[in-house]
């Protein structure tokens, strides 16, 4: 048998067929291969150029919210300098209006006392006067204080602020000695300069322990003393007894006269203008003078109150009230 694959001549041609086919899908299969490769490639670049995205935007918003925190921060910073600025400011104004005011009342008294003779009106100004003087140049040693011990608790070195309290010191320190002068002068025409202050201190005091005196005397004068109950009650409290009579017929009621003040509750006459009762009849067990007061009726069959009506007169003889609530 003879050998077909040798001598048929479409041998050649399928092989050639074949090897392109072969070719063919090798070629394709390398494009599909790429094709992938750069598809995987560009879903990875994506991938980590979200993750860098993602890192970025968190870092972002973290830089934010810090530069946030550190702009509210300033912002509180400034408001607070700003504030203790307007502050140091009017106290500056104070101190120059002051020291102003001490100037004109310094020309008024140099006015007022020129002359060999000083009269009694122009004598009682200048007096008045130094004492505002006084009270002023007080004032701004205080403000002046209050100024250091600010600058220095802020911790800051305010040249501007330190020179001009430097000045302001120096200015007082020229005051005090002009008025120091002014004072020496009025000595000469017997102006008791130098006793003034404690005279002022010495009268202040006189009219506060008259002002004690007189306090405590109008409250005694409206302290007063009252209590109520049945009699029962009042009897447990050793406040009242019955006694006299024959049998237990005709016994009259009296208050003894051992009793502690404890059972009583002070009241202020001038404030105390009705007696709370709430019960069918009462009885003042102590004197006080009819018209005084008067029984206050919510009807028929129950007394309110006692309303007193003069409370000068009912208190006139006693300035205690016993109260007997009969129910």
């Amino acid at each position: 048998m003879e050998n077909k694959s040798i001598n048929d001549p479409k041998v050649p041609i399928e092989n050639a067929v074949i090897t392109n086919k072969l070719n063919s899908a090798r070629k394709e299969g390398q494009s599909k291969g790429v094709l992938i490769t750069a598809i995987i490639g560009l879903v990875l670049l994506l991938g980590l150029s979200l993750g860098a995205y993602s890192l970025y935007k968190k870092d972002h918003n973290t830089q934010l919210a810090l530069m946030e925190n550190q702009k509210m921060s300033f912002t509180q910073m400034l408001n607070e300098r700003d504030s203790t600025l307007n502050d140091w400011l009017t106290t500056f104004d104070e101190i120059e209006n002051n020291l102003r005011m001490i100037k004109e009342k310094e020309k008024l008294i140099t006015v007022n006392s020129s002359g060999a003779e000083v009269s009694k009106d122009k004598r009682n100004l200048i007096m008045e006067d130094i004492k505002s003087i006084n009270t002023l140049l007080d004032e701004n040693r205080k403000k002046i204080s209050q100024l250091n011990a600010q600058l220095k608790k802020s911790g800051n070195t305010i040249a501007g602020l330190e020179t001009r309290i430097t000045d302001l010191e120096a200015s007082m320190a020229t005051y005090e000695n002009d008025i120091t002068l002014l004072k020496a002068s009025l000595d000469n025409k017997n102006f008791e300069i130098g006793q003034l202050n404690e005279k002022v201190v010495a009268l202040n005091d006189t009219l506060t322990m008259k002002d004690q005196t007189i306090d405590t005397q109008v409250y005694r004068l409206n302290q007063a003393f009252l209590v109520s109950g049945t009699f029962k009650d009042l009897k447990e409290k050793g406040l009242l007894s019955k006694e006299g009579g024959f049998l237990g017929i005709g016994r009259k009621e009296s208050i003894n006269d051992n009793f502690a003040d404890s059972i009583f509750t002070e009241i202020n006459i001038s404030e105390t203008t009705s007696i709370p009762v709430n019960s069918r009849n009462v009885k003042l067990v102590t004197e006080h003078p009819i018209g005084s007061y008067e029984l206050i009726k919510e009807n028929e069959k129950l007394i309110a109150s006692i309303e007193i009506k003069n409370p000068e007169e009912f208190w006139r003889i006693s300035k205690y009230a016993v109260v007997e609530i009969i129910k």
